[in-house]
């Protein structure tokens, strides 16, 4: 089977985003957005949809 797994960057004057999601992971995070709830929102979601997400965003 096909690996299902996608790798986004975009950077503009005010933010930088890099996202990784591996949708047939495991369940593995690490999300750093500098809104606490958010990334709390976001480890849920991978958590318990077995999702490897990496997550970087400033500004």
């Amino acid at each position: 089977m096909k690996k299902r797994k996608a790798i986004v960057a975009r950077n503009t004057r005010e933010t930088q985003i890099r996202a990784e999601l591996d949708v047939d992971g495991n369940g593995r995070y690490e999300i750093e957005t500098g809104l606490p709830f958010f990334n709390h929102m976001l480890e849920l979601l991978a958590k318990h949809s077995l999702f490897d997400l990496t997550l970087r965003a400033t500004g």
